[in-house]
């Protein structure tokens, strides 16, 4: 029997509230790169003027963090002072070994000494719980210095994708808020930084975060109009759950006009891209069982013409 076809909360389509799954890869010779100038934005490609989160009020102020018993600016065991890159590469490799303790503090120390891998590599591990206990505040406070030292940094260079990453971040925390800590929910906040993601750095995740908010009316009015616009841009990246979210929009003319076989496209391109999502196999199922045959094979043909590089 087919599952009731509709247009669930954020939750049914994000299964977790990290991006985990879809973070950057860790190189082990990334730099930091001190010496870079953003290149401006074309006024078209954004939603409203684009600022800087370090430039936005109510970042959340507090001391630097630390594993307890390890100084952020002492030198990893091993005694002799490290650059950046080999500290990382230091910490990579004890974390590789199982030696928790050494590998964070490498990691602490290149983080201080300006490498963004180092500070985004921390925030996902306490962010999820990878070899140590699982800090949601401690996490939030790592991407949030991304944030604050790297917002500007220039896109297409090896670093954008770890501050992307480190803003959809902290746009998932206001989002929802951290439970006993000073950082809550304020869904305001959260739209800026996927904003901010989305339109300079071109993030597929931030869009579709980005989308979402619109087409809920979370941090503002709803608008299907700009709900469109970013889970297409997301969606043309592959990102699943843009696509998902976009064919439903158009298979149900849900702030949007109806064009059902180019919604069932969308919902099968992402059934095809994330197919242990079953929510997403329950809306594609349920469309697909709505359709008429006319539909569907447009829809067949709209996917192909998709897939040999053509874009809506």
């Amino acid at each position: 029997m087919a599952a009731g076809f509709g247009v669930g909360p954020a939750s049914a389509f994000d299964g977790t509230r990290s991006p985990s799954d879809i973070a950057p890869a860790v190189g082990l010779d990334l730099a930091p790169q001190n010496d870079i100038t953003a290149p401006a934005l074309a006024p078209s490609s954004l939603p409203a003027k684009a600022v800087a989160p370090s430039r936005l009020p109510g970042i959340v102020p507090g001391p630097a963090l630390a594993p307890p018993g390890i100084g952020l600016r002492a030198p990893p065991p091993g005694g002799g002072q490290l650059n950046a890159i080999d500290a990382f590469r230091s910490g990579h490799q004890a974390l590789a070994a199982g030696n928790v303790k050494a590998g964070i503090a490498a990691l602490e120390y290149a983080a201080t000494r300006g490498h963004v891998v180092a500070q985004w590599k921390l925030g996902r591990m306490y962010a999820d719980g990878t070899q140590v206990k699982r800090d949601d505040y401690r996490a939030f406070r790592m991407f949030q210095d991304i944030a604050d030292e790297r917002a500007d940094d220039s896109i297409g260079t090896t670093q954008a994708p770890f501050v992307a990453n480190a803003l959809v971040s902290l746009g998932l925390y206001y989002a929802e808020g951290i439970a006993n800590s000073p950082v809550k929910a304020n869904p305001y906040r959260a739209r800026e930084m996927f904003a901010y993601a989305a339109s300079y750095f071109g993030d597929a995740q931030a869009q579709y975060h980005l989308g979402r908010m619109y087409h809920d009316g979370k941090g503002g009015e709803k608008d299907g109009r700009q709900a469109a616009r970013w889970l297409t841009l997301a969606a043309n990246k592959g990102q699943p759950q843009a696509q998902a979210l976009l064919g439903a929009m158009l298979f149900k003319g849900d702030l949007v006009p109806r064009q059902a076989a180019r919604g069932l496209m969308w919902l099968t391109l992402a059934r095809d891209a994330a197919p242990q999502d079953k929510r997403i196999t329950e809306l594609h199922a349920a469309a697909s069982a709505q359709a008429s045959d006319d539909q569907r094979a447009m829809a067949l043909t709209f996917i192909e013409t998709w897939l040999n590089g053509s874009r809506p």
